[in-house]
This record gives structure tokens, C-alpha cells and sequence, in this order.
């Protein structure tokens, strides 16, 4: 990680110790919960279950994404509670990156017995 990149350093940081407290093994939704009380702790700003539109030829479509949180205003953070994650959850990632037109997103995943993240630029 680079430290021109202090964001997401800092929600990395809050990642770590949510992972650190419960471990792994727990719902996707009980690592969203602490992650929420460990971001404000930390007081960054975030919205959590964020709707994401989708456009199609500058037209919005009815159907949108929603990603875990966006964090600071443009950095999206995808949340995953598995054993091994594949590429299915990485073209998530790309894609609420391209939907959103934000250049760094994180999926972060709770379910290995250590905290796997991954840093996305677009």
C-alpha cells in the first residue's frame, strides 16, 4: 500500500481490528455491524448499504447496485465473509468501481483465519 493513499490505509486499519477482535467464522452481516462502529470511531465518514446507479448511454436503469459501504464519498468497500474468495467477488469490485466512476475501491473479506483485502484502482 502506498502512503500517498492515507484513506484507504485508514479503513484498512479499521478492518484489521474489527478482524482482530472477532476473528473469522462470523456472518457477513455481524463483520458490517463492527465495521460500522469501528468507522465512526475512527471518525471517517461513510454511508453504509449505499445505493450505486447503474447507466446505460447516460440513462439510468432501474435496477442499481448496492455495495457495503462508501467510504470518504468516493471510495467503495465490499465486504465478504468467505473461506476462499474467486474472481466473482473482484468483477464486483470492478464494476461498482466503473458504475460509481471512483479510482480505488477495497473488498475485504472476514472469512480467512487472516484478514485478506484487496486494493482495486480503476
Amino acid at each position: 500500500m502506498k502512503a500517498d493513499d492515507p484513506q484507504t490505509y485508514v479503513i484498512i486499519g479499521a478492518t484489521l481490528e474489527v478482524h482482530r477482535e472477532l476473528g473469522c467464522g462470523f456472518l457477513e452481516a455481524v463483520c458490517q455491524d463492527t465495521l460500522e462502529i469501528e468507522l465512526a470511531a475512527r471518525n471517517i465518514s461513510f454511508v453504509r448499504e449505499a445505493c450505486v446507479a447503474v447507466y446505460y448511454k447516460s440513462k439510468p436503469l432501474p435496477s442499481n447496485y448496492r455495495v457495503d459501504f462508501i467510504c470518504y464519498e468516493n471510495i467503495p468497500v465490499e465486504l465478504k465473509a468467505l473461506s476462499l474468495m474467486t474472481g466473482v467477488e473482484e468483477a464486483k469490485m470492478i464494476h461498482y468501481l466503473k458504475a460509481m466512476r471512483c479510482k480505488i475501491g477495497l473488498l475485504i473479506n472476514f472469512g480467512a483465519p487472516s484478514l485478506d483485502w484487496r486494493r482495486f484502482i480503476n
